[in-house]
């Protein structure tokens, strides 16, 4: 009995196990065949048909050949969304060889004035250790953080103009980013002025090599105005600014307006910048402008939050005091008005004569001064000031000892000098009543900085009259040749006076020596301009010979040129054999035509389209050229 209920025992556990492992089996086979199923549909429904998906347990094998990496990890990543990514294995292969692309490569350097650093991707192949120690030098004293990293790629090519325009601009710019990519350059800086900044805008547009192209973005600070003046007149001749200082454009506009209902005409501007008393300054001056043309003349005089308004001997007392105590009224509180009305100056009874300071600066920086002084010391005094002034001993002093002179005689001498210094000519006459600046310049600023110049020195009140005027031919700049003005010149120049070379060489005959310093003289009121210098021949003899000597005499014609110091950085030599005839190579005349030297103004355009114009040619017969 005992024996039988173990059989039936035994069996028991034999027939569960048998069934359990049919059913673990079943279950697992359920398992793989709906995550088979599952993963194909999301395959399928994804686009990756060339997918296979296979089970191996509760693993989901993928295989399949895809064609890129990224529709690998994008098929891997369809089949992780249905089963766990634990269970998915890769047995994908790809199929794609094609090298990967280049990277970008791109520099962007930050300068602060105190460090430079450099970050970026830059080709392994480029002259990187030359460009960090051209950054090194620029940088002196100042750390550089260098955190360029490289890539073994080809270097891009514009490269080496890129990185040498980048170059230029950190050595111009203390405070700046400059990003430079593979044909582009852009550039965030700030300048230490608006002058400074106009010239360096200038150069950097100039500059930039033809083959980039270039953003550039430099914001300057206004600069700071001490004291902040503004001086207007009304006189026979008209209503004037001597001075005109503000904040604002909009500060700008509202007193202009203000100026020509007083009686202004023709151009005038103001110079913006900081250092304005009161936000309220526009008001001031507007409403101190209308009070002198209330008046009908005289002088209003705005120095930091001080008005002096000035009406000239004779005007009615009644009128003068009705309308200044007006204007007192209405200014604003911060501004306070000293309210001036000149008396008619009497004549001495003793006929004794009236003093009277002169001085002359003429145009080549003689400076002639006569006039009465106090004393041997303030004679002294007055020749020391005019070295200072004008820095030149060519200074002549004609003077004379007067007792009795009047109160800040001295004073009111030197400052005349000190304004007509600002000026290329002039003359400055100091009376006891008033001093009267007129003259020639190249600054526009000339005049303000004259009143501004007197106004610190005498004082709000003091009497002067300016009468200065800008002439575009004295100013520097103004006068200069741009780079297609310059090749204009040369052009022409060399049209009249022909280049010509030795027979069969490169060098240049010697009547050909006053012609290059006639170039190198039109050279010396050019702007900085990327010039270059072409070679051309005629097409007999062999191309490559035509080609080496074109580009030899091109070379010639430049090292004269270094040689009688032509300082323009960017002028090249190029030669271009025959492959640009202007005429027909079958006559003579042609010929000669052909064999030339051009001189050309690099831009994006010419590069793409040269210009051909005949510009020089040499003397040499066919029979001559014919090995060129």
């Amino acid at each position: 009995m005992r024996i039988i209920q173990v059989i039936l025992s035994a069996i028991a556990f034999v027939s569960a196990g048998v069934g359990a492992y049919f059913a673990a089996g079943f279950t697992v086979s359920w398992i793989e065949d709906n995550s088979a199923t599952a993963v194909e549909n999301r395959l399928a429904l994804e686009g990756f048909d060339w997918a296979n998906v296979q089970t191996d347990g509760l693993k989901v094998v993928l295989e399949g050949e895809a064609a890129s990496e990224a529709l690998r990890f994008k098929a891997l990543a369809a089949a992780g969304q249905i089963v766990e990514a634990a269970r998915v294995i890769d047995n994908f292969t790809i199929t794609d060889s094609r090298p990967p692309a280049a990277p970008k490569f791109s520099v962007e350097i930050l300068r602060n004035g105190e460090s430079i650093s450099l970050i970026g991707l830059v080709p392994a192949s480029a002259d990187n250790d030359s460009f960090k120690d051209r950054v090194a030098r620029i940088a002196g004293n100042s750390p550089v953080a260098d955190f360029l990293e490289t890539a073994d790629y080809p270097v891009p090519d514009a490269w080496s103009s890129v990185m040498s325009y980048g170059l230029l601009a950190l050595e111009r710019l203390e405070h700046s980013k400059i990003s430079l990519g593979e044909t582009q350059v852009e550039i965030e800086a700030i300048g230490e002025s608006e002058a400074q900044k106009s010239k360096i805008l200038e150069e950097l547009t100039r500059r930039t090599p033809a083959n980039i192209t270039s953003q550039i973005d430099i914001s300057a600070p206004r600069p700071v105005i001490t004291p902040f003046t503004l001086r207007f007149r009304i006189t026979a001749d008209g209503a004037f600014f001597d001075a005109c200082s503000v904040d604002s454009p909009q500060a700008a506009a509202q007193i202009l307006a203000a100026a020509k209902a007083a009686g202004l005409t023709g151009e005038a501007t103001c110079r913006e910048g900081l250092g304005v008393p009161s936000p309220l300054w526009s008001k001031a001056a507007t409403q101190s402008i209308a009070a002198l043309a209330q008046l009908g003349g005289g002088s209003v005089t705005l120095s930091d939050a001080d008005v002096t308004l000035t009406a000239p001997a004779g005007t009615d007392p009644s009128l003068f005091d009705k309308i200044t105590s007006r204007l007192d009224g209405d200014l604003p509180d911060v501004f306070a008005l000293t309210p001036i009305l000149l008396i008619a100056p009497e004549t001495p009874e003793d006929n004794t004569a009236i003093p009277e300071m002169v001085a002359t600066l003429s145009p080549e920086g003689q400076v002639q001064i006569r006039g009465p002084v106090i004393n041997p010391r303030a004679q002294r005094t007055l020749q020391t000031f005019a070295y200072a002034m004008f820095g030149s001993d060519d200074i002549y002093l004609s003077t004379k000892l007067q007792e009795n002179l009047p109160e800040g005689w001295m004073v009111r001498s030197l400052a005349s000098l000190a304004g007509l210094s600002q000026l290329n000519s002039g003359l400055a006459t100091v009376s006891p009543d008033t001093i009267n600046i007129t003259g020639l310049t190249g600054r526009r600023a000339a005049k303000t900085d004259v009143a501004q110049i007197l106004i610190d020195r005498l004082g709000d009140g003091a009497e002067f009259e300016l009468d200065v005027t800008y002439l575009e031919e004295l100013d520097p700049l103004a006068r200069m040749l741009d780079g297609q003005e310059c090749v204009d010149e040369i052009t022409d120049l060399a049209q009249r006076n022909k280049i010509q070379f030795e027979p069969g060489s490169a060098t240049l005959d010697a009547s050909s020596r006053d012609t290059v310093q006639a170039i190198a003289e039109v050279f010396e009121r050019c702007l900085e301009a990327p010039i270059e210098i072409g070679g051309h021949t005629d097409s007999q003899g062999r191309e490559e010979m035509n080609l080496n000597l074109s580009k030899a005499r091109a070379e010639a014609v430049l090292t004269a040129l270094r040689g009688v110091r032509v300082k323009l950085k960017s002028l090249t030599a190029e030669g271009y054999g025959e492959t640009q005839p202007i005429a027909d190579n079958s006559t003579e005349e042609g010929r000669e035509a052909n064999r030339r030297i051009e001189f050309r103004l690099l831009t994006p355009a010419t590069l793409e389209a040269p210009e051909t114009q005949p510009q020089t040619s040499d003397t040499a017969t066919p029979e001559e050229t014919s090995n060129e």
